[in-house]
């Protein structure tokens, strides 16, 4: 019997890791043999583990998806690294190719992507959704896509959670929107919503859906009548 392909995955939502989990089922020869909700048990559990793939979410408790990655990269034994993110902005998907992961699946396309996804990555190429391939090519070879890029220094000292409430907040999405979203409870996204507003100095909604498009995360035509 050929030995099965181990997988960890690396999200701090159990129902979603739950969702992959059952995605992954479908394929006899994979294994999921981990799980874990932040970064520093991620690595720990790599460490022990020693998975032939990782699936690792953009944005943990305690750190980056895309810092994960590369720290993983380091140990002294070959493992592949996808991410699964709610991030579909170029920028995020270049910085995780240029920290090494191989793969890239948006999480609202996973349901139908995450095995391609899984397969192209372990035979050793790259994957992509196929809706944002074109516009990643481009930019890791220094073509101008006309997206901004994510520069500002109020913007980087934001944690990962608050990055993507933010986005979300600028989408007009409403506080249980956002929770049920995230999977995580209405009070915890007005702390994030009053913890963004400070660090930005922004008062309004609105201010802050205008300053996500001047970042490029979102395009402020949502907010047109």
């Amino acid at each position: 019997m050929a030995q099965k392909i181990t997988i960890l995955i690396v999200d701090d939502h159990p129902l979603f890791r739950q969702g992959l989990k059952t995605i992954i089922g479908r394929i006899a020869r994979y294994e999921v043999v981990g799980e874990a909700g932040n970064g520093r048990e991620a690595l720990r559990m790599t460490k022990r583990l020693k998975p032939d793939l990782v699936l690792v979410d953009m944005s943990l408790p305690d750190q980056s998806g895309i810092e994960l990655t590369a720290e993983m990269l380091k140990l002294p034994f070959k493992i592949r690294i996808m991410i699964v993110s709610m991030h579909s902005k170029v920028d995020y998907i270049v910085k995780a190719f240029q920290a090494g992961a191989t793969g890239y699946v948006v999480k609202e396309s996973a349901s139908e992507k995450l095995l391609q996804g899984i397969d192209t990555v372990l035979k050793g190429d790259y994957f992509m959704d196929t809706h944002v391939s074109q516009k990643v090519v481009r930019k890791l070879m220094g073509i101008q896509d006309g997206e901004a890029k994510i520069t500002d220094a109020a913007y980087d000292a934001l944690t990962p959670r608050e990055q993507e409430v933010m986005t979300l907040v600028a989408e007009g999405l409403t506080t249980n929107e956002i929770s049920e979203r995230l999977f995580i409870s209405p009070k915890t996204v007005e702390n994030h919503r009053s913890s963004i507003m400070r660090k930005l100095d922004l008062r309004s909604t609105i201010e802050v859906a205008r300053y996500a498009a001047k970042l490029g995360l979102i395009d402020i035509d949502l907010w047109k009548e």
